[in-house]
């Protein structure tokens, strides 16, 4: 028997039953299943921030350019997928989808830990991507299949809380292993604790039923190369100068290919993913909500072990750790949510944890190298606790818009415009800060063949002054990239709040 939520959407009452085959798990093992391929897939992008010092001076020598595709290669790979993965799970099952996306996770965690160069180590950080892109839509789709909307609600909850906490955890973990072992050890560390969590799914996850659509394979094509030349561009932008013929050929080659795209689903019986789904308000505040909102928080993320490492001195775990209070704000945030949303409504929580995020980005922007740490931390902290509490709502008017038969498909959406914010706050934020501190480095430094990274700044000069000069070189860039990932978190927030439908 099936009723309505209230939402719009429908969801299956009795006992839960797939294909005539019982739930093999409790729920709450399903849960834990489904929150630890999380936290593997989004912690792997922040556990590699901080490697980027030991990599940047290590045998690789990538240039600053280079170690953004390191960490952004996967995320582009990731945010591009996700849509047609949400789709292959809806026809194909969602158990198997998942099962095969932590192989494959696991694989290109492999490529990477046996890196021989930093090309080498950019496609094992792709295919890792790719598998990930099957992961996350598909343990959200199995969460929300089959309970009633209460139980819905907080599983939702749930998930969207370990999305951001797992990228906490991945600083944490990943500090461990750049303590104790190199750059490739985090990568090493990867392998088995993928495989673990795919066994969990194995035994615990039931199997859901399939709904068969036609394959969409030009769609999937147009979109993802849409995606990947944009992130091109930006990324190619300070390197390659923004009036190159790379930067302008692959930025003019994005909007072709996301034009034909739009063009192709509107005309198709079956789109991948109808255009049309934007004119449902709860769709278009979702979905451009949590893309300001991860551009954000993922900003900061590319930005934190660089900062904590270079300007103030501490080793990979000590950075890591001192992370921790954005894991406290993330926790804290859905149930400061959940107090405002009383009081505010759900449109007014939402745009108050979208200004918390902009406000704590703003107050990071003021940190320096002789800056008390305990400023940083507020600033970190407060960026969390924003992303808490609207991540949630957000997640919720978006899936409580499309029909449940799209569960994998409107997954997909939802966990694209969070990894495509992720990847924007990657590339804009790395492209920012690249682009300041080569334009502030110390005379002695600057010029034809002029270092990229602090490690490659560092390695060339033993003055101390010309040192501590390229260090606020950086701290500059962090300066101009945080102030404008604020505003533009702060500007966002005003067109989700005029979009976001009011409660029934």
């Amino acid at each position: 028997m099936r009723r309505s939520t209230g939402y719009g959407v429908r969801v299956r009452t009795g006992p839960a039953r797939r294909r005539g085959r019982p739930v093999r798990g409790p729920r709450a093992l399903v849960t834990v299943a489904m929150c630890l391929c999380v936290t593997l897939v989004v912690g792997a992008v922040s556990a590699v921030n901080l490697a980027i010092p030991r990599l940047s001076a290590g045998t690789l020598h990538p240039s600053a350019e280079a170690v953004v595709w390191v960490v952004d290669g996967y995320v582009v790979v990731f945010a591009c997928l996700l849509v047609p993965a949400g789709a292959l799970a809806d026809r194909r099952g969602r158990k198997g989808t998942l099962l095969c996306g932590m192989a494959v996770f696991a694989a290109g965690s492999l490529v990477c830990a046996v890196a021989p160069h930093a090309g080498v180590l950019i496609a094992g950080r792709m295919i890792a991507g790719a598998g990930a892109a099957a992961v996350l839509p598909t343990t959200l789709a199995l969460l929300v299949d089959g309970p009633a909307d209460g139980p819905r609600r907080r599983a939702i909850a749930v998930w969207a809380s370990m999305t951001g906490l797992a990228a906490v955890l991945g600083n944490v973990g990943g500090g461990a292993a750049l303590q104790y072992g190199t750059w490739r050890t985090l990568f090493a560390c990867l392998v088995p604790l993928a495989l673990a969590a795919l066994l969990l799914v194995a035994v615990v996850t039931p199997v859901t039923a399939r709904r068969p659509r036609p394959a969409a394979p030009l769609g999937s094509a147009l979109l993802t190369g849409g995606f990947l030349a944009l992130l091109y561009g930006i990324v190619a932008g300070p390197q390659s100068g923004w009036g190159s013929p790379v930067v302008l050929g692959t930025l003019a080659a994005a909007g072709v290919l996301l034009t034909a795209w739009v063009r192709h689903e509107l005309r198709v019986a079956e789109p991948l993913l109808d255009p049309r789904l934007f004119a449902r308000p709860g769709v278009r505040a979702g979905a451009v909500g949590m893309a300001a909102l991860f551009t954000g928080m993922f900003g900061l993320f590319y930005l934190n072990g660089q900062y904590l490492q270079y300007a103030k001195g501490y080793g990979a775990l000590g950075a890591g750790v001192r992370l921790l209070p954005m894991a406290a704000a993330l926790l804290a945030g859905p149930r400061c949510g959940l107090l405002l949303e009383r009081g505010c409504g759900r449109r007014g929580t939402v745009v108050v944890g979208m200004g918390v995020l902009a406000g704590g980005l703003a107050t990071v922007s003021a940190a320096g190298a002789r800056t008390p740490y305990a400023l940083y931390a507020l600033g970190a902290g407060l960026t969390a606790l924003g992303c808490g509490i609207a991540t949630p709502l957000l997640s919720h008017a978006m899936m409580a818009a499309l029909p449940a038969d799209r569960a994998g498909t409107g997954s997909g959406l939802q966990s694209l415009a969070r990894e495509l914010g992720s990847a924007l706050g990657i590339a804009v934020t790395g492209t920012i800060t690249t682009a300041v501190f080569t334009a502030r480095l110390p005379a002695v430094l600057a010029g034809p063949g002029h270092p990229t990274t602090v490690a490659a700044a560092e390695a060339r000069t033993a003055d101390g002054r010309v040192r501590e000069a390229a260090v606020e070189a950086f701290t500059g860039g962090m300066h101009t990239a945080t102030l404008g990932l604020a505003g533009g978190v702060a500007a966002a927030a005003l067109v989700v709040g005029w979009w976001m439908p009011k409660e029934r």
